[in-house]
C-alpha cells in the first residue's frame, strides 16, 4: 500500500506521519529563525567601544557632489580619440562639472585598470538594457558597443569609466562588485 492510501485507511500510520511532519515543520521554523537572526546580525552596525564602525557598502556623497548631481547644467562631454576614430557624447546634467571638479584627474588610473573596469561595467549595463521590466529603461536606454579587443585610447577609457562612476553615484546603482568610489 502506498503512503497516500496508508494515511486514508491506517490511522496509526497517519498519526505517526503527523508527528514527523510537526518535527519537520518545527525544524524548518527553527532554521528560518536562525537564518533571519544571522542576516539581521550581518546588517546591524557594529560598535567598537563608543565608536560606530561605518557600513562598508554605503556610499558617502559629499555636499559638493550632491550640488553637482542636482544642478541642471547640461553641457555635453565629448569623448573622442583621434587615432582610433571612436567618439562618445554624454548628455547627463552635471557630468561635465563632476568630471572637471570631483573625479580623479587624468593619469590617476592606468589604462589597463580603466579597460578592465569598463569591460565589467559595459557588460552589466548592456544586460540591464535588455531587461527593461527589471531595470529602468529611463536609465538604461542604449546599448554600449565596447570591444575589449580594441584599443580606444586613454581618454575614451578615462571618461567612460568616470561616467560609470558618476552614473552609479548619482542614480544609486551598482554595475559591478566594486563600490563606485572617487
Amino acid at each position: 500500500m502506498n503512503g497516500f492510501f496508508s494515511i486514508l485507511y491506517g490511522t496509526g500510520f497517519a498519526l505517526k506521519k503527523k508527528k514527523e511532519m510537526k518535527k519537520i515543520v518545527l525544524h524548518t521554523q527553527a532554521l528560518l529563525l536562525v537564518a533571519v537572526l544571522v542576516l539581521a546580525g550581518c546588517t546591524a552596525k557594529k560598535q567598537v567601544g563608543q565608536e560606530t564602525v561605518k557600513d562598508e557598502t554605503a556610499l558617502e556623497i559629499s555636499e559638493k557632489e550632491k550640488e553637482v548631481f542636482e544642478s541642471g547644467e547640461e553641457k555635453p562631454v565629448e569623448i573622442a580619440d583621434e587615432e582610433s576614430n571612436y567618439e562618445i557624447i554624454i548628455l547627463d546634467p552635471g557630468f561635465y562639472t563632476w568630471l572637471n571638479s570631483i573625479a580623479k584627474p587624468e593619469g590617476y588610473y592606468s589604462q589597463s585598470f580603466l579597460e578592465n573596469r569598463n569591460q565589467i561595467y559595459v557588460m552589466e549595463w548592456n544586460r540591464r538594457v535588455l531587461l527593461p521590466m527589471q531595470f529602468s529603461p529611463n536609465l538604461y536606454e542604449l546599448r554600449i558597443d565596447y570591444d575589449p579587443e580594441i584599443d580606444y585610447g586613454y581618454e575614451v577609457n578615462y571618461k567612460l569609466y568616470n561616467y560609470f562612476i558618476y552614473f552609479q553615484r548619482k542614480y544609486n546603482q551598482r554595475l559591478g562588485p566594486f563600490l563606485p568610489r572617487i
